[in-house]
């Protein structure tokens, strides 16, 4: 059973840093697109972020030049490097598999996302 445990999230002032990271178990994780996703209150999941198996990364214009995102796929992790954190960067955040070209992939079970809030 494919189960994805998100954690690293937490309080942070605006322009602070968190990294966030995001272990998988009972997949081949090296195979997959993985994909970091984020949902605020009251909106829609968006796709910020993804890494193909060879490690070649897209990202969404929100994010660029601001977040990083990397693999250990001996460890079977997904990382995230949020950096310059702004306000509206405040939301849950997630991992899941996504499409190399920042769509949405056919998702594995959701984990319970790890809740990252920006705030002074």
């Amino acid at each position: 059973q494919v189960q994805l445990v998100e954690s690293g999230g937490g309080l942070v002032q605006p322009g602070g840093s968190l990294r966030l990271s995001c272990a998988a178990s009972g997949i081949i994780f090296s195979i997959f697109v993985m994909g970091w996703y984020r949902q605020a209150p009251g909106k829609e999941r968006e796709l910020v972020a993804v890494i193909t198996s060879g490690g070649v990364t897209n990202y969404a214009a929100s994010v660029k030049g601001r977040f990083t995102i990397s693999r250990d796929n001996a460890k079977n992790t997904v990382y995230l490097q949020m950096n310059s954190l702004k306000p509206e960067d405040t939301a849950v955040y997630y991992c899941n598999r996504a499409r190399a070209n920042l769509e949405f992939g056919p998702a594995f079970s959701w984990g319970q996302g790890t809740q990252v809030t920006v705030s002074s």
